[in-house]
C-alpha cells in the first residue's frame, strides 16, 4: 500500500465517518479535510476537526504506520508543530509533540470498505498487460475522457513551457531567438533534436538576421556549425569556404558540438536537407515570430513555411551523390509536428509571458490537426476505439501515459481515481 492511497481516502472521505474516535477513544468529527499540500511539509493544511468539545484548525499528516513519523524525523521539524491529527493505516506507536502532549491519531484500516480496497489492489497491486486500468478504460464516460485529455494537453504544454521560458531568460527576452532555437530543435525531429538545438544555441540570432536574404550563407552557417559540410564536390567546397569566412569574421565556435546523425533516417529527414530547409525559411525574412503570433489557423501557419530549397539540394540528399530532382518542400505532416511541438508551445508561453489567457485559440488550433500515430496512441485506441481523433487527444494521451500510467500515479489521475470513488458505501 502507498501513502497516496491514504491521501485519496482522506480527501474524498472514502471511509466510514460515523462515530469516529481517535486512538485514545476520543470522539472525532472531520469538519473539513483541508487542502492537499504538494510541497514540503504536512500532507494537508487548513483542516478543521472537532475532538470531544474542542474545535481545532491546522495541519494533517498521514503515514502507513504511526512510527513513520519518527522514521521521517518530523519530531525535529518545526513545520510539523501545527499538526492537529495524524492519520494512519496502522497504529504502532504513540506520537508526541515537543511539549510531550500526544498528537491525536485516526486509524483507517478498519474504516474502509472492502470494495475500495479491492479496486485499489486491482489498479496498483496486480499484474497488467499494458495499463493498470485497461479493463475499465473503455467504460469511462466520454465527458471524463475529453475533460481529462484536455487537462493533460495543457499540462504537457506547461512542461514544454519550462524549456521555452528558460530559453527566454538565456536570450534576454528575445522571442525571435527563442523561436529560432525551438524551430531548429523541431526540424531535427526526434533523432537530431538536441544536435540542431545545440547548433542554434551556439549562434547569435543577430547573425541569422544579418544573413537573411542570403540563402547560401545561411546554409553555410547552419551546416558548418553542425559540422556536416563535406568538400567532395564544388558545392561542398563553396559552402566550406563560405563557412570558414563566416567563422573567422564572427568568431564562431563549434568544436564541442554534437554532430547530427544520418543513421536509419529517411533521406527526406537527413540533417543536410532539414538544415537547408531551415536556411530557406530564414532567408525569406529576418523574423517570423510576429507572423506566427498573428496566425489563428493551421493553414496560415503552414503558408509561412512555403520554401524554395537551393537548386543543389533538389538533386541531392547529401554531398556528392546526385539524385533525381525533387523540390523537397516541407510536407503537411511534418508541418503538423512543427505546429504541435514548437508553434503551439511558443504561443502558449508567449501568452503566459504577457499575462493573457488564450486557451480556446490554442484548443482550436490543435483540434485542426489529426491525431498523431504511434504505439502509445494505438494502445489507447485499441482499448477504446477513436480515443484519439485530434492532436489534442494524442498529446493528452502521451502526457497521461508518460507522467501517470508509467509512474503508477493512478490516484493522481482523474480516470484512475474515479474508479475508487465508485464505492456505494461512502458516496
Amino acid at each position: 500500500m502507498r501513502e497516496d492511497f491514504l491521501y485519496h481516502l482522506w480527501k474524498f472521505r472514502k471511509y466510514d465517518t460515523e462515530a469516529l474516535k481517535t486512538s485514545e477513544r476520543q470522539l472525532l468529527k472531520i469538519l473539513h479535510p483541508g487542502f492537499q499540500n504538494e510541497l514540503a511539509g504536512p500532507d494537508f493544511f487548513n483542516a478543521k476537526i472537532q475532538i470531544g468539545e474542542q474545535l481545532w484548525a491546522g495541519n494533517v499528516e498521514m503515514h502507513l504506520k504511526s512510527s513513520d513519523w519518527y522514521a521521517h524525523q518530523h519530531e525535529k521539524d518545526p513545520a510539523y508543530d501545527n499538526v492537529i491529527l495524524h492519520v494512519v493505516w496502522e497504529h504502532d506507536v504513540e506520537i508526541y509533540r515537543n511539549d510531550r502532549s500526544i498528537i491525536p491519531t485516526l486509524i483507517l484500516n478498519d474504516k474502509v470498505d472492502d470494495s475500495i480496497l479491492e479496486t485499489y489492489k486491482s489498479l496498483l497491486e496486480k499484474d497488467h498487460f499494458k495499463l493498470n486500468c485497461e479493463k475499465d478504460f473503455g467504460n469511462f464516460s466520454e465527458f471524463q475522457i475529453q475533460h481529462w485529455l484536455e487537462r493533460m494537453f495543457f499540462e504537457r504544454l506547461e512542461k514544454k513551457s519550462d524549456l521555452i521560458l528558460d530559453l527566454l531568460r538565456k536570450t534576454g527576452n528575445n522571442w525571435d531567438a527563442v523561436l529560432f532555437i525551438m524551430l531548429s530543435r523541431s526540424f531535427g525531429s526526434k533523432v537530431n533534436a538536441e544536435a540542431f538545438m545545440n547548433m542554434a544555441l551556439n549562434l547569435d540570432f543577430k547573425l541569422v538576421q544579418k544573413l537573411s536574404g542570403n540563402q547560401f550563407s545561411l546554409e553555410a552557417l547552419f551546416l558548418g556549425q553542425a559540422g556536416i559540410i563535406k568538400n567532395v564536390d564544388q558545392y561542398g567546397l563553396d559552402l566550406e569556404k563560405e563557412y570558414i569566412y563566416l567563422k573567422h569574421k564572427f568568431s564562431l565556435e563549434n568544436e564541442f558540438l554534437e554532430s547530427p546523425q544520418f543513421f536509419r533516417l529517411r533521406p527526406d529527414n537527413f540533417p543536410t536537407i532539414r538544415l537547408a530547409q531551415l536556411a530557406s525559411v530564414y532567408s525569406k525574412r529576418k523574423s517570423i515570430f510576429q507572423d506566427i503570433m498573428y496566425s489563428k489557423d493551421v493553414q496560415s501557419i503552414k503558408d509561412l513555411f512555403k520554401l524554395n530549397i537551393s537548386p543543389y539540394w533538389k538533386c541531392h540528399y547529401n554531398f556528392g551523390k546526385t539524385q533525381l530532382k525533387k523540390d523537397k518542400k516541407l510536407s503537411s505532416s511534418f508541418l503538423d509536428l512543427i505546429i504541435i511541438n514548437c508553434i503551439i508551445p511558443i504561443k502558449h508561453s508567449y501568452f503566459q509571458f504577457i499575462e493573457e489567457k488564450d486557451e480556446q485559440s490554442l484548443q482550436d488550433l490543435i483540434n485542426e490537426i489529426k491525431s498523431e500515430k504511434n504505439t502509445v496512441i494505438e494502445l489507447f485506441n485499441t482499448l477504446r476505439p477513436n480515443t484519439a481523433v485530434t492532436a489534442m487527444h494524442s498529446q493528452g494521451l502521451l502526457q497521461l501515459k508518460t507522467e501517470y500510467c508509467n509512474a503508477n500515479k493512478c490516484l493522481q489521475c482523474e480516470l484512475g481515481a474515479s474508479l475508487l470513488r465508485k464505492s456505494p458505501k461512502y458516496n
